[in-house]
């Protein structure tokens, strides 16, 4: 049976160990050439030359390229290796994450900026270096990883949850620039058990919240047939979706009074009777619009 990947090349980043590593394993699983990518740190890559080693080990083709996320000529670098070995990109996997967790009050501007740079502008760089080649190709899968602390909140992660949720708007956009060079975009939002965990749920669940549990979703969103434009949460081999929807809300007619009317109904506002998931931006102008001039 031909594997769902066969031939294609994978750029993971943040590879060299947890997700990203799950995520690099599981691509080449399904054929996939995968460029493991992960930062030098102190011994020079050896993490990601240990996956792309464990990779080839088990037939499969993949080669490490260390790099920084949140340097645009360490991305471009790699993209350009990936082109010179493979001839070409068709999966971009923006894996690589850091957090500096603390609430609000205590948090430093550089820890939030930290967190903002790896995370949204390495994520930017990535799909920056790679998004021509998916353009004269007509073919491109990118994942960015989001996180439930973005789409619902998480108490002392308001940087991490603020570059999370901005990865949603970046993937929603991207999406609809890149139809028309069949260059689909998702999210992908897992769990995975950490430190924080690791003391609140029992060990028969902690056994289920592993990475691997999670990069099968990876190969739903990148495949030929894959969607675009979703938020699929994964974790303890379950899947689910999120969306961002939109109510069919309330018209005020008289503006001078128009504040106290919406206080008085904002749970018809919140109603989600008939709530909808926009295609693009323009849809919410689009239902203000029909809902004024129906009353005209």
């Amino acid at each position: 049976m031909a594997k769902l990947l066969q031939g294609k090349v994978a750029i993971v980043t943040g590879a060299g160990a947890g997700l990203g590593r799950a995520h690099a394993i599981e691509l080449a699983r399904h054929g996939a050439h995968v460029v493991v990518n992960d930062i030098a740190g102190s011994e020079d890559g050896a993490a990601a030359r240990a996956v792309a080693a464990e990779i080839q080990r088990t037939g499969g083709q993949a080669m490490a390229c260390t790099g920084d996320v949140t340097r645009f000529d360490d991305m471009q670098a790699m993209a350009d290796r990936a082109i010179a070995k493979w001839g070409r990109i068709d999966i971009l996997v923006n894996n690589a994450g850091v957090l500096r967790d603390r609430t609000f009050a205590k948090l430093t501007l550089d820890d939030f900026r930290w967190v903002m740079d790896v995370h949204v502008m390495g994520a930017v760089h990535c799909t920056k270096a790679v998004w021509p080649h998916m353009q004269a190709q007509k073919f491109g899968r990118i994942v960015m990883t989001t996180s439930s602390s973005g789409l619902y909140g998480n108490f002392g992660q308001s940087n991490y949850g603020a570059a999370k949720m901005a990865l949603v708007g970046l993937m929603q956009t991207l999406a609809l620039e890149g139809a028309k060079y069949d260059i689909r975009v998702n999210c992908l939002a897992p769990s995975a058990a950490t430190a924080m965990t690791k003391d609140l749920l029992p060990a028969e669940v902690l056994a289920r919240l592993t990475p691997e549990h999670v990069s099968p979703g990876v190969v739903a969103l990148v495949h030929s047939d894959a969607p675009t434009r979703m938020i699929l949460l994964a974790g303890a081999g379950s899947f689910e979706c999120a969306n961002i929807t939109m109510t069919r809300g309330v018209f005020i007619e008289e503006l001078a009074t128009s504040a106290e009317q919406l206080i008085g109904c904002l749970d018809e506002v919140k109603s989600r009777v008939g709530e909808v998931v926009p295609g693009a931006g323009w849809d919410q102008y689009k239902l203000e619009i029909d809902k004024a001039t129906s009353k005209v």
